[in-house]
This record gives C-alpha cells, structure tokens and sequence, in this order.
C-alpha cells in the first residue's frame, strides 16, 4: 500500500482512496476505542466518529505519522464518549446479550482455534488487563494502549496526544507499575506465561 499517495488522492476528495486507509487503519482504531472504553458498542461508535472526523479533516494532514495523527483523531473521539458518559451508570465489562443477559465470553474475543479450556484461560487474562486497564487514569491508559497493545513507538504516542516525549516514557512507567501491582491480585486466576514482571503481559 503506498500511503502517502492514498492520502494525498484523500485529500483530494477521493473517497476510494480514503476507504483504502479505513480498511488498512480500522482494527487498531477499533481495539484502541475498546481498550480506552472497555464496551463494544461505544468503541464502534468513536471508531466511526473517528474516521468521519478524519475525512473531514484529512486536509489539514501535514505529514508526519499518519497513524499517530489517526489515533490522536479516536483519542479525541473516546474522550467526548466519556464526557458523554459521566453520569451514566458504569458499564459491565462482558457485554449484554440480546435478552440482556451479560455474556460469559465476549465474541469479539471467540479465537476458533482455541480449545474450551485455552478459550477460558484466554478470556481470565482478558477480563484482568481490561480490569485494571479500566482503573487507570485516562491518561496512563491511554498511553498504555498506544504503546503497549497497538505498539506504537515512543514518538508516535507523543504525536498522537501532544504531550512531550518525557511525559509519555513518564506516564507508561507509571502506568505498567500500577498495571502490575493491580494484575498480582489476579496472579492465582492466570496462566504462569502472564504474570508479569516486565510489561503488559508476555
């Protein structure tokens, strides 16, 4: 994919070209908007939000890390969600069936290849990061997620918020340090593989 002539035909007004970028970019919009929000529905909602946003203001794109200037545009669409959220009551983790019975196993989560009991231990793990990624500070969380789930380097997550590359190596050493104080509580309930002594999980 050549990127830079996509986005400049999108800036053009090319909406097939703009598609193309959707396509490449819509996983890691769409399980950023989840990890910050922790609900399936509300992350589809930023992620569309998002890429509405993003074609609107494509032109304004001066270069740089198109990924960094698309995740700083879902960052910003998360963070109206929440404001729009602040005085509702707290959603569930495991998302409502179609009865409103909450799911023992979210189905974005269903890996086929898995066994049942790889599946269980998988969702255990699941349930743990996004239990205590939910107990982070919007800030830590949302560097978290860049760096350490979405793999974005340093100055990637620094364009992204507009925060000095200092405070993002200074907010994720924060964060990973309360991640893994929160996640030993969990340390009977997961796999060997993921208790931590480093990062996220291994």
């Amino acid at each position: 994919m050549n990127e830079q002539a996509l986005i400049t035909d999108a800036q053009s007004g090319n909406l097939d070209a703009f598609n193309t970028l959707v396509l490449h970019y819509q996983d890691s919009v769409f399980n950023t908007a989840l990890r910050i929000l922790g609900d399936e529905d509300q992350a589809a909602d930023a992620s569309q939000e998002a890429f509405i946003s993003a074609f609107k203001s494509i032109s304004s794109f001066r270069g740089g890390s198109f990924k960094a200037w698309l995740m700083r545009t879902v960052t910003n669409a998360c963070y109206d969600e929440l404001r729009r959220q602040k005085r509702r009551p707290t959603t569930p983790l495991e998302p409502d069936t179609d009865d409103g019975d909450e799911m023992d196993s979210p189905k974005w989560l269903a890996d086929p290849n898995m066994t049942p009991a790889q599946q269980a231990e998988a969702d255990e793990v699941e349930h743990a990061i996004q239990h205590c990624l939910d107990h982070l500070p919007l800030d830590f969380k949302t560097v978290v997620v860049m760096a350490d789930i979405q793999g974005m380097d340093y100055t990637e997550v620094a364009a992204a918020i507009r925060v000095p590359l200092g405070t993002i190596k200074s907010r994720l050493a924060r964060a990973r340090l309360r991640l893994r104080e929160c996640l030993q509580g969990f340390a009977e309930l997961l796999p060997a593989s993921y208790r931590l002594d480093e990062g996220l999980a291994q």
